[in-house]
């Protein structure tokens, strides 16, 4: 199988000493091209070259982003569907339609662009309405790489919009909720002459839960794709793991982010299984490789963090944060969140050790953010039970 390869899009490997030597000299812009960005099209990875670009006021990013793609030769490849009709060759692509926008471009002049390189007519659903992309013309590579590029276009504008799932262990027992309690109510007690500590960075104790990928679900059908990948890893592997009985896990001992526990902005509590395996780090890990080969988990490690957020500084001013996550605004805008880190140094040494109860983990959900159930924990649109 091939790849039509806009010259942007190529293949990389370079030693890291090199890569060292090449920073010292040279600085950020020569690592760029060392260090570019990846891009996952159809199961196989490209890096996304620097280009020079030509910027103008009030231009759309869009439309800078599509300043990169030049005329690349045609070469036979099979790697998407594409039917010969009477007219010429046909190709489809399903997106959701809050994407659309940007393959259209500020005054339709994206889809212009697309259309005059790839010598295709590109047919695009109004705003609002579900469909297909349709990709048409009379050669097959010119529809291979239109093909090509609308994924990444796609690929770059999903990746810009803010979270709306996540994957998770809710840790919603009893138990463990008034435990959580007792730990605020101690910290408070015995830490609130602390900088920075006050009740208002508590995490809710109905919403603690193990976070295992953050996830970009734009329609419903994701949503529903998404519930069938889960309930794929279940088959696959969950079952064998898990042996079709829940999961007993302790969470004990509490962790900070960062690396200056006088400057703290997460304290997190520690969550590992109470017979000492590693089978709950071996279960996340996986279920984060099978949604990251898909594209849904955008790669950002190797292994998933386990973690139970106990204490946040951005729940200061907005009790509905959550945490890292919130990068970015509906439109595609990075956030800056201003927060006021707190004196963790006695906490830490005090509660070092906290038992915060057991638990059986029986279930993954797909939570969505910003929304709550009425038992006041985030709002589930899907779940896979181990039992």
């Amino acid at each position: 199988m091939c790849f039509e390869e806009p010259r942007w899009l190529s293949h990389i490997s370079t030693g890291s000493h090199f890569e060292d030597f090449v920073w010292v000299l040279f600085g950020e812009s020569i690592m760029e091209v060392l260090r570019p960005q990846l891009v996952r099209i159809g199961g196989r990875i490209y890096r996304k070259n620097p280009i020079q670009e030509q910027t103008y006021q009030h231009e759309e990013e869009d439309e800078d982003f599509y300043q990169g793609f030049v005329e690349c030769a045609e070469e036979p490849c099979d790697a998407y569907e594409v039917v010969q009709t009477q007219q010429g060759f046909r190709c489809t692509v399903k997106a959701p339609s809050l994407l659309y926008k940007h393959i259209v471009g500020k005054r339709g002049d994206t889809r212009k662009k697309l259309e005059v390189e790839t010598k295709t007519s590109i047919s695009i659903p109004k705003p609002g309405q579900d469909g297909e992309i349709v990709i048409t013309g009379q050669h097959r590579g010119g529809v291979i790489s239109a093909r090509t590029r609308i994924d990444v276009l796609l690929l770059t504008f999903r990746r810009k919009q803010p979270f709306t799932h996540f994957l998770a262990f809710f840790l919603n027992e009893v138990e463990v909720q008034e435990r959580f309690l007792k730990f605020q109510e101690e910290v408070l007690e015995k830490c609130s002459m602390d900088h920075g500590v006050d009740s208002t960075i508590f995490q809710n104790p109905k919403k603690l839960h193990l976070t295992i990928g953050m996830l970009v679900l734009l329609s419903e059908q994701e949503i529903q794709q998404t519930c069938e990948m889960l309930q794929q890893c279940k088959e696959d592997f969950i079952d064998d793991i898990s042996g079709g009985k829940p999961l007993e896990v302790e969470m004990a001992g509490i962790e900070y982010m960062n690396d200056d526990p006088g400057m703290v902005d997460v304290l997190y509590a520690k969550v590992h299984m109470k017979d000492g395996s590693n089978r709950l780090q071996e279960l996340v890990d996986r279920v984060l490789e099978h949604f990251q080969a898909s594209g849904l988990i955008v790669k950002e490690w190797n292994s998933v963090k386990l973690h139970a957020t106990v204490m946040n500084t951005l729940f200061r001013k907005d009790p509905n944060a959550e945490g890292r996550y919130n990068l970015y605004t509906a439109d595609g805008k990075y956030i800056f969140k201003e927060r006021e880190s707190f004196d963790g140094r006695n906490i830490l040494k005090l509660f070092e050790n906290f038992y915060f109860g057991t638990l059986k983990l029986n279930s993954i959900h797909i939570s969505q953010r910003f929304t709550v159930d009425s038992f006041g924990n985030y709002a589930s649109c899907g779940q896979i039970d181990f039992s």
